[in-house]
């Protein structure tokens, strides 16, 4: 049996005190379950105060055999952050913007950026699969659209993490995976009509929309703009 855990997003202790509350127990660091597995969906970083600590408890229960873990997005930024962009010298594959360093600074001045503990952590990310397809149960971040699960295929290894040199081609917008990588970890979108948008959480104007994309698998249809 599973457990599923979601967008921690460096918040430790209900972490914590939820996996205690599953019935797991800490032993010599190690959450675990004597029946049960977590999945992790995801987002470990950025926001919360304990980033660090959360990815230790996720990560020390992996490599163990206590659970299971998909990338979210945000590992994916995490990753693309520290990767050169060869194509640009000088940039990297998620650029260095203002408005993506305010989204990362948090994670960044908690593990040190740039230190020992920051390329560990990385390193780990690296190795996350992007879903997993197990019996009776699919795992993934964001959202599971079977043709853009089947184009990743190609850029994955055995065990569904993303081969070194496939980063580019999946990071870099424009680049031959990047459409199908941001529906999976981020979810379809769509263009909102000419002259509409809003502002997001953090104030930045948006002119896409992320869709319900679950409502097709129901059979429903969407009948306004809203809806879709």
């Amino acid at each position: 049996m599973y457990d599923l855990i979601g967008d921690i997003h460096g918040h430790a202790a209900p972490l914590k005190a939820l996996l205690k509350k599953l019935g797991y127990q800490e032993c010599e660091g190690v959450w675990q379950h004597a029946s049960r597995k977590v999945i992790f969906v995801g987002d470990f970083i950025d926001r919360g105060p304990e980033q660090v600590e959360v990815v230790r408890i996720a990560r020390a229960m992996v490599e163990s055999g206590n659970a299971l873990a998909v990338m979210g997005n945000h590992e994916f930024n995490a990753v693309a952050w520290t990767l050169p962009d060869e194509e640009q010298p000088g940039e990297f594959l998620r650029p260095h913007s203002d408005r993506n360093r305010t989204q990362h600074s948090d994670f960044l001045a908690q593990v040190g950026e740039g230190s020992a503990l920051h390329q560990s952590i990385i390193d780990w990310f690296r190795t996350l699969p992007l879903f997993l397809d197990l019996p009776g149960l699919r795992v993934v971040h964001a959202c599971w659209h079977a043709p853009s699960i089947e184009q990743l295929h190609s850029y994955l290894d055995a065990s569904g993490a993303l081969y070194d040199d496939a980063w580019p081609l999946v990071a870099r917008k424009g680049a031959a995976g990047f459409e199908a990588l941001e529906v999976v970890l981020k979810g379809m979108e769509a263009a909102l009509p000419e002259g509409v948008w809003f502002h997001d959480k953090d104030g930045h104007v948006r002119q896409h929309t992320r869709l319900r994309w679950w409502w097709s698998l129901r059979g429903e249809e969407p009948v306004t703009w809203r809806d879709l």
